[in-house]
């Protein structure tokens, strides 16, 4: 939460203060200025923040796992510590499928908001 805070917090410094001056020149209220001066500017850079923050989450439950965390990292180590070969492969391309998966996901929604 605190990342994509930060990030937010940034692109809200970074809005057209034209557009802001721009709204509030026609008396509207404060609430009327962050709907239709502030929210349009932030929401393409919001979008982009969630799905950036929600592809790094995919890569981190795994290594997380790893360490004990549970979930698909911890099917990892277990398949590891016995030597289970062939179920270290598939939670690998798993694994990779899930990456991927998210990768394409991650390309589209950018593209969309691009």
């Amino acid at each position: 939460i605190g990342f994509v805070a930060k990030l937010l917090y940034e692109a809200i410094e970074e809005i057209d203060a034209v557009q802001v001056e721009a709204v509030s020149a026609t008396g509207a209220s404060k609430a009327q200025i962050m709907d239709y001066a502030v929210v349009p500017q932030i929401l393409p850079a919001f979008a982009g923040i969630t799905v950036f923050r929600w592809d790094i989450n995919i890569r981190e439950s795994t290594v997380l796992g790893l360490v004990g965390a549970g979930g698909l990292g911890l099917r990892l180590q277990e398949s590891l510590n016995v030597l289970a070969w062939p179920q270290v492969t598939l939670i690998f391309i798993l694994i990779l499928i899930t990456v991927l998966v998210s990768e394409w996901v991650s390309a589209k929604v950018r593209h969309a908001i691009i």
